[in-house]
């Protein structure tokens, strides 16, 4: 049987772009031309980010000096 995702696994683009520190336009920019947190396509006018995938996202761009490249 396959899991549900409760709603706290799932946040919105306001609280998606507050875990991550960035603007809510950043988040659809990105979702515009790639290169973002993967995303969920609730409808035609909605999406919504699992918590996992922010952490995920985080965890891929930490470097542990400045010539690290992203």
């Amino acid at each position: 049987m396959q899991q549900v995702e409760t709603k706290s696994q799932l946040v919105d683009e306001r609280e998606a772009a507050s875990i991550l520190c960035y603007s809510v336009r950043a988040l659809q920019n990105w979702r515009h031309r790639g290169g973002g947190p993967r995303f969920v396509k609730v409808s035609s006018r909605s999406v919504r980010y699992r918590r996992s995938e922010l952490e995920k996202w985080i965890e891929e761009r930490t470097i542990s000096n400045t010539s690290q490249a992203i």
